[in-house]
C-alpha cells in the first residue's frame, strides 16, 4: 500500500501510472484519486512503450470518465511510471546552481570578491547558454525503480547525495530532431532522484580519466521515479517548482525556468547522437540544494519527499546497507 500521499501538487486530469500485481506490476490510469488497470485492448497499443510512441491522450481521457475496474489509489502499490530502455542525465544545468559552485571555487582560489566571482560565473553561464551545448551523460535502465522499494545506501561510502530532477519521457522516436522539432517527441513528464556518491564522481587513481558516472550513480535504485507520467499536454516543463524535503526540511527549492539548456535544447542535443526511444527518460538536470552543499548526506532512517509542481509527489525511504560478514 502507498502511505503517503502521492497526488499531493498533482493536478491532471489524468496520468498513467504502474502498480505492483502479484511479482510484477501492471499498468493503469489515474484520475480523481482512483487507478484502473489498462491493457492492450483499452491502451490501443501492446504495452506502454508501444503506446508512447504514438500517444493518444484523448483515448485515455474517454476512459478517465467511464466505467471500469477503477480502485482507490490508497489500495495499491505505486511502483516506476516507466520502463526506459535508455537513461540520460544533465550535468550541470541550473544557471544559478552553477553560477554559486563556480563562485564557489573561484573566491578559494582567487583574489575575487564573492560578488565579483558570481558575475564572472554568471557571464560565463550566460556564454555557455548561447554557444555552448548540453551536457550529457548515461544512466542504467535497471536503477529505475518506484519509491515502493527503500533506497538501500551502499556500505562503501557515507556520501550518498540526492538530485531531485524533471525527467522528460519520450514518445516519438527522435533522432537528430531540430530545437523546433523537440517537444513534438515528448509524451510526458515525471520525477527521477538522481542518487549520486559523491566521493566517486572522480576518479582518484587517473585523474585525468575524469569522471566515473558509473560507480557514482548506477547503484541498485539510485533512479527513484514517479509517481506518475503526466501527459505532455498538462504540463508546462519551463516553468515548474521542483522541491526537495529531507525528513520535513527544505533542502531544493527552484524552478525550472532557471535550466540553462530548456527542454528542446536538450531532446534536440540528446538526440543528435543516438535515438532516443518511446519510453525513454531524459534528466533535466538538478538545482541548488544537494548535501553536498548543506554538508549532510544520506544515512539510514532519512525520508526524502520530492515533489514537482503539477506532477505528484514521491516519497523514498532511505536504509543502511548491512554489513556483509
Amino acid at each position: 500500500m502507498t502511505h503517503h500521499d502521492p497526488t499531493a501538487g498533482f493536478d491532471a486530469p489524468f496520468a498513467l501510472a504502474r502498480y505492483r500485481e502479484g511479482a510484477g506490476a501492471r499498468l493503469g490510469l489515474v484520475a480523481d484519486g482512483r487507478i484502473r488497470p489498462l491493457g492492450p485492448d483499452e491502451l490501443g497499443a501492446p504495452d506502454l512503450n508501444g503506446f508512447l510512441a504514438a500517444p493518444d491522450w484523448e483515448r485515455l481521457g474517454a476512459l478517465a470518465d467511464a466505467d471500469g475496474e477503477w480502485m482507490p489509489l490508497s489500495e495499491v502499490t505505486l511502483t516506476a511510471p516507466v520502463e526506459p530502455r535508455q537513461v540520460l542525465q544533465t550535468g550541470a544545468n541550473y544557471r544559478q546552481h552553477v553560477i554559486e559552485l563556480v563562485a564557489a571555487g573561484l573566491t578559494q582560489n582567487t583574489d575575487r570578491t564573492p560578488d565579483e566571482a558570481r558575475a564572472f560565473a554568471a557571464t560565463m553561464m550566460d556564454e555557455r547558454k548561447a554557444h555552448g551545448e548540453p551536457y550529457f551523460f548515461i544512466g542504467l535502465p535497471a536503477c529505475v525503480v518506484g519509491d515502493d522499494v527503500a533506497l538501500t545506501l551502499p556500505g562503501y561510502s557515507d556520501v550518498h547525495d540526492w538530485e531531485l530532477e524533471l525527467a522528460v519521457v519520450i514518445g516519438r522516436e527522435a533522432f537528430r530532431v531540430s530545437r523546433d522539432e523537440a517537444l513534438d517527441h515528448v509524451a510526458g513528464y515525471t520525477i527521477v532522484n538522481d542518487v549520486t556518491t559523491r566521493d566517486l564522481v572522480f576518479r582518484k587513481d587517473m585523474k585525468e580519466i575524469g569522471t566515473d558516472w558509473y560507480r557514482s550513480k548506477n547503484a541498485p535504485g539510485f533512479l527513484p521515479a514517479g509517481p506518475f507520467l503526466v501527459p505532455a499536454p498538462f504540463v508546462d516543463g519551463a516553468d515548474l517548482n521542483v522541491r526537495l524535503e529531507l525528513n520535513g526540511d527544505v533542502m531544493q527549492d527552484a524552478s525550472t525556468s532557471d535550466l540553462l539548456f530548456d527542454i528542446p535544447a536538450l531532446v534536440a542535443g540528446a538526440s543528435q547522437t543516438m535515438p532516443l526511444l518511446p519510453g525513454d527518460i531524459l534528466l533535466t538536470g538538478s538545482p541548488a540544494g544537494n548535501g553536498q552543499h548543506w554538508k549532510r548526506f544520506l544515512r539510514d532512517g532519512d525520508v526524502m519527499t520530492g515533489s514537482i509542481q503539477g506532477l505528484g509527489t514521491q516519497s523514498v525511504r532511505c536504509v543502511a546497507e548491512e554489513a556483509t560478514r
